[in-house]
């Protein structure tokens, strides 16, 4: 097969041709520029549409991922390093045939706690997803103070939240363009997985986002989780950065023309953090009313209300989510395990709730680190879990579409995150569940193993829901059973683990004992 070119509104673009994990060949397109590059004046700024080019553009390497601290995944471990540049703003499309009979689009937002990530194959190789016939998009968006640096002078025209106006404009990008790729626009399915599976919950609720997907999976996330929100504190980045001034469009001039590589460090100046107890420096908000504004409402009354955008939802969680604390200081996150209350509880009440908390997971009035078991389970909890939670019940009750709710507990070679940190406790790690859709190094899939059922068994369910918004349609040999979508009643869900076994109200004893010690607490995210 020879490499292909295809025209698309910007210019002609080559790619080449590569091979899925079964042989199958396949067609990628890398480092497709979706943006101007955000620099100089349009540092912070909100994304302007694409530049055109002459001739035609070799999309046979990978575009820059964006600056900011990079988790470099290795065979034995993770490591962490600052790379990358402003000119960042590519992605990445995989298809089977260019073009021929349209087929379903899924678009890949990356983790990375909104500071560090990209969409690069290293971590995010498209080998599994690519045995299906679908067409595969995953994006590069600003991280960091670059991506979320919020200034309330509207004229300053940073009212935060470019990484997620980033991701918009890709979006619009896929319904130009993908038809040439082989792609149907009328039929996109948007997925993510931490900061990605939020960003994906921000999407559908979102105003701006109206006729760009038409069904999402949030994995691992909801805009609920107590991480999912930051200050964005202009003045005081500056401030760490060695500028005193407090008029806000001194403090855009400066932290405008600043060095990247003084703003990132700057914002490591600052602190960041996972637990639940403090809101984080960085991180999406709702911002002013203004035009081109991402959010002006608060995420959980937009939820409660219905009035979001209504696709087909999947919403799951791995079984031991707070495993991925061991990996927090790689990513500089600092630690309070003694507080476990979420930020936005009215702090009258946080002591006396905070006791029970530890009393219900250790025991004791007081948190006991050692205790591993119970310290990863109330950080799964606190959160992950009890946001995605939140999440759920509230959509089932106002969305008009289907909902169907997951927890994975399947424990293979492929569990991404808990091997490379090398944990050999029993559970299922935050990100663990990335192996069994993308390609991460170079795992071994034996035919006839569990690695390799898992990995078809994933790629099939996901690409059921994208091609149908039901990821079991038909039972087979790989998926043999029927997911049941929630109900306003009942949290049916799916366990995905070395069976698939379907159930109802995962987790509900830990749930319940959340919702009782929130009862009555004023909640102001």
């Amino acid at each position: 097969m020879a490499n292909p070119v295809v025209q698309i509104h910007q210019g002609q673009l080559k790619g080449q041709v590569e091979s899925d994990f079964q042989g199958t060949p396949f067609f990628s397109f890398m480092g497709i520029p979706y943006a101007q590059a955000p620099t100089g004046e349009l540092r912070f700024k909100s994304p302007q549409a694409p530049s055109t080019w002459d001739g035609i553009r070799d999309a046979t390497k990978q575009g820059t991922p964006c600056h900011a601290l990079q988790l470099l995944p290795t065979p034995e471990s993770l490591t962490l390093k600052a790379m990358g540049s402003e000119d960042c703003l590519f992605l990445n499309v995989y298809t089977r045939k260019v073009p021929n009979d349209l087929k379903p689009v899924m678009v890949f937002i990356h983790g990375g706690a909104f500071i560090a990530g990209s969409s690069d194959r290293a971590m995010y190789g498209p080998e599994f997803l690519m045995t299906e016939d679908i067409v595969l998009v995953t994006v590069n968006y600003r991280l960091g103070a670059l991506g979320f640096l919020t200034l309330d002078d509207p004229s300053l025209d940073v009212g935060g939240n470019a990484g997620l106006k980033d991701q918009v404009l890709a979006l619009k990008w896929v319904q130009k363009n993908i038809k040439e790729f082989g792609g149907d626009p009328n039929n996109v399915t948007i997925f993510g997985e931490s900061a990605g599976g939020a960003s994906v919950h921000y999407l559908v609720l979102s105003p701006l986002t109206k006729g760009l997907f038409h069904k999402a999976i949030i994995q691992s996330a909801s805009v609920l989780c107590p991480w999912a929100r930051g200050t964005n504190d202009a003045e005081a980045l500056a401030k760490s950065c060695g500028f005193l001034e407090t008029d806000p469009s001194k403090v855009l001039q400066f932290l405008t023309q600043l060095p990247v590589e003084q703003l990132l460090e700057g914002q490591i100046k600052l602190g960041d953090w996972l637990y639940p107890g403090k809101k984080r420096n960085v991180g999406p908000t709702v911002e002013a009313k203004h035009a081109g504004a991402f959010l002006t409402e608060e995420p959980d009354d937009l939820i409660k209300s219905g009035r979001y955008n209504h696709v087909p939802l999947m919403f799951g969680y791995t079984s031991l989510e707070g495993l991925f604390d061991e990996g927090n200081k790689l990513l500089g996150f600092q630690s309070n395990w003694e507080e476990f209350v979420p930020y936005y509880f009215d702090c009258d009440v946080v002591e006396r709730i905070n006791q029970q908390i530890s009393k219900f997971y250790f025991g004791t009035d007081k948190a006991n680190p050692d205790d591993k078991n119970a310290l990863y389970t109330v950080l799964t909890d606190a959160i992950f879990l009890r946001g995605i939670h939140l999440a759920v019940k509230a959509h089932a009750q106002s969305s008009q579409r289907p909902l169907y709710y997951y927890r994975m507990s399947l424990d293979t070679s492929l569990n991404t995150i808990k091997n490379m940190l090398n944990l050999k406790v029993k559970g299922v790690c935050h990100g663990d569940d990335l192996g069994y859709l993308f390609k991460s190094g170079h795992p071994t899939l034996e035919p006839g193993s569990l690695e390799q059922k898992s990995v078809l068994r994933f790629v099939k369910m996901w690409t059921n829901f994208a091609r149908t918004g039901n990821p079991t349609p038909i039972e087979d040999s790989l998926v043999d059973v029927q997911w049941k979508p929630v109900t306003p009643n009942q949290l049916n869900f799916l366990d995905i683990g070395t069976d698939l076994v379907v159930g109802v109200d995962p987790d509900i004893d830990r749930m319940n004992f959340w919702d009782e010690i929130s009862h009555g607490v004023t909640e102001r995210r």
